[in-house]
């Protein structure tokens, strides 16, 4: 790697780390990346709202019915599943 690649890599890395640094704490960002926790509760709501990954032949029918079921439940406050 030469030494221009490498000062441009640095300076990426420096503008990313101050990037992440700059965001309040409190503010709620729906892209930012989730936790694993975060993605097995999700997982475990869609479960509860009766999605099953294994049903090919109910696909997409089931996955649109039961992210309403979730999407409804979260909206009324609900903790779907424990």
């Amino acid at each position: 790697m030469t030494s221009l690649s490498r000062l441009i890599l640095g300076a990426l890395a420096l503008c990313c780390a101050a990037s992440a640094f700059a965001q309040p704490s409190g503010a709620y960002d729906p892209n930012a990346p989730k936790t694993r926790a975060q993605v097995r509760q999700e997982f475990l709501d869609w479960r509860a709202a009766g999605y099953d990954p294994n049903d090919w032949l109910g696909y997409p029918d089931n996955a649109i019915k039961a992210g309403r079921i979730v999407a409804q439940r979260r909206a009324q406050g609900m903790n779907i599943a424990h």
